[in-house]
């Protein structure tokens, strides 16, 4: 019937109604009013394609959004230190960590490419610079020894150090540690690029001229220098002079010990606060002794002056038989008057300390400012501050009614019982008199203290040396052309000689007109690339010496807020990369706010299930 009204139409119009109405209910009706309604919907948005097509492009958004934020808080507990999982992560768990939402082989991937990204962009700027140093430490990490390996580089005009890679070393012969250095360079792609130097610490292992790890690296890149770290010499010029002079060891000895006293026995550390409190002092804490950092030396020692009436007033009341020794010892005129020098004397390195860590120091001017210490410390051995500092120990000395070399006291005869002993066995002059402390410990001293300073900061070739600070407009033979073509020449460089002159020339222009450089990054920059291409160049190695190797230090010191007792079955893939991202959370945030790295690199889509995400 309804293919008879399809197809003749209707003829009797009395009974159109219920024609109609049957019409209706047949099945070809109905399927024809489906096909209409979908043509009409393809009008509107699209054929089955199209509609795919959108389809699609909708799932990849929102799949987008998902990568979005999980990058985002990878990123962001990546730059704290903070960890991902917690120690129980089961259903019924309090605290089942930071973030839960995706696997942990995906997390793995996703940590991994954060931190392949952050070290692309710093691979990326030393092929631009094509020039680099290497800076190498190590450090035991629990039951393993991490050998942290970083860079520095000149890029976009600014002196950059930067972190590159974290490594497990299982053997500690030079030979081994050379190995994995170079390793860690052929993993980077940064074999092409020219090496100018090297810098380590002192250990023998990695500073030996013909069997270390600077020998064997040289063997590999002949024109990499070794520069020994500056700061951990100046460590080494401390240590060197305390142990030489036994009134210095004495001294140190003495600081350690009432540090303990007070520190290691709550009673006596709460008997010390309540003392100060009562005499009106500032509360201070003692600080302890560190033979590699010798910045806490000098807090120690202006701890103890600082709080020296509380405690000596604490062991007398205190009074058991360390007590009495440790007063005995502190309760003596030289005692006073070795703390006051040493105060002053490691005040005078105290800022060499600081500044000897900083990334964009160059070496000619930490070369200047290692003589400027030299030349200050030479001035301390004069009878004119001797005389001064005497008197300055008279005054303090006074204060506490401690007596003066040469007063005769009265001693009251003691029984042996509590007694302490408080002098070595053995000949030695008694500090009595201003000429004997001055001749005896201050002199000494300063003499050995200088001594070690001019010694120990020579481990860079004089005629580099010199070569180096050419460069800088703080030394006198600035762009003296003999020096800095013994610079060019070691590095393979072709240094034009007209560059040279006209560039004095260009620079004492711009002297005359109130912009002169300040220092040699400022000469770097001033210099055009097109007009002086190898001196700029030559300049650029000097830049990239690097002086110290503290940038590794800090690196240790992210290792132990990463690698926690809580986190302890981190694998060394994941802590590399953790350790990247927390030490150069710089760059990961430039990173994030430029759009995010590509977290479609090394993760699949089909890793981040819909059923796993959270949001």
């Amino acid at each position: 019937f309804s293919r008879n009204l399809v197809s003749n139409g209707c003829k009797n119009w009395k009974k159109a109604l219920v024609i109609f109405g049957k019409h209706e209910m047949a099945q070809t009706h109905k399927d024809s009013v489906v096909t209409w309604k979908s043509y009409q919907g393809t009008s509107k948005q699209g054929n089955v394609a199209q509609m795919i097509a959108t389809a699609n492009v909708s799932e990849i958004v929102e799949r987008r959004e998902y990568l979005r934020r999980i990058v985002a808080v990878t990123s962001m507990l990546g730059r704290q230190g903070l960890p991902f999982r917690g120690h129980d992560e089961g259903e019924d768990s309090p605290n089942r960590g930071n973030f839960l939402y995706i696997s942990p082989t995906s997390q793995n991937d996703m940590i991994d490419c954060c931190a392949q990204e952050v070290t692309s962009v710093i691979v990326s700027e030393m092929t631009k610079s094509k020039v680099y140093s290497i800076m190498v430490d190590e450090a035991r990490d629990k039951k393993a020894e991490q050998l942290a390996v970083c860079v520095r580089y000149v890029s976009e005009g600014a002196v950059k150090e930067r972190f590159l890679a974290l490594a497990e070393i299982k053997s500690f012969d030079a030979q081994s540690i050379a190995n994995e250095i170079q390793q860690q360079i052929q993993n980077y792609g940064l074999a092409e690029l020219k090496c100018v130097a090297q810098t380590y610490d002192g250990a023998a292992v990695m500073s030996g001229s013909t069997g270390g790890v600077q020998a064997h690296f040289r063997r590999l890149h002949p024109e990499a220098i070794y520069v020994h770290c500056y700061a951990h010499q100046l460590n080494l010029v401390l240590c060197n002079t305390c142990k030489a002079v036994p009134e210095a060891v004495e001294l140190f000895s003495l600081l350690e010990c009432v540090y303990s006293f007070f520190s290691t026995s709550l009673v006596n550390h709460h008997k010390f606060m309540e003392t100060q409190a009562k005499l009106g002092l500032t509360k201070t804490e003692l600080v302890q002794l560190s033979n590699t950092r010798w910045a806490c030396q000098l807090r120690s020692i202006s701890a103890v002056l600082e709080t020296l009436p509380a405690i000596l007033e604490c062991l007398s009341a205190i009074g058991s038989p360390i007590a009495v020794g440790l007063k005995a010892k502190l309760y003596k005129f030289s005692a006073v008057y070795a703390l006051l020098m040493f105060q002053s004397i490691l005040s005078v390195t105290e800022g060499l300390h600081k500044f000897l860590q900083k990334e964009t120091l160059d070496l000619a001017e930490a070369f200047i400012c290692k003589q400027a210490v030299c030349d200050t410390l030479k001035g301390k051995h004069s009878d004119a501050f001797a005389t001064e500092l005497y008197e300055k120990t008279k005054a303090l000395c006074n204060t506490h009614s401690i007596p003066e070399p040469g007063a005769k006291t009265r001693h009251k005869q003691r029984k042996m019982e509590d007694f302490v002993l408080e002098a070595t066995v053995g000949s030695r002059t008694e500090l009595n008199n201003s000429d004997t402390l001055k001749r005896e410990l201050l002199f000494p001293c300063v003499d050995r203290m200088v001594g070690e300073l001019d010694q120990r900061f020579c481990s860079v070739d004089a005629g580099l040396l010199k070569g180096v600070q050419a460069c800088s407009p703080k030394s006198e033979n600035f762009l003296s052309e003999p020096h800095l073509n013994e610079l060019a020449k070691h590095y393979r460089l072709d240094l034009k000689k007209e560059e040279v002159l006209v560039a004095r020339n260009f620079l004492t222009r711009k002297t005359e007109a109130g912009c002169p450089p300040k220092n040699m990054l400022s000469v770097y920059n001033l210099l055009d690339s097109d007009m002086f291409p190898s001196l700029k160049a030559t300049i650029q190695v000097a830049l990239t010496v690097p002086v110290s190797s503290c940038s590794c230090e800090r690196s240790f010191s992210a290792l132990r807020r990463l690698h926690s007792w809580l986190r302890q079955t981190m694998g060394q893939k994941r802590l590399h990369s953790l350790a990247v991202m927390s030490i150069e959370k710089d760059t990961l945030q430039h990173l994030m706010r430029a759009g995010g790295p590509h977290p479609m690199k090394p993760t699949e889509p089909h890793h981040l299930q819909k059923s796993e995400m959270r949001f």
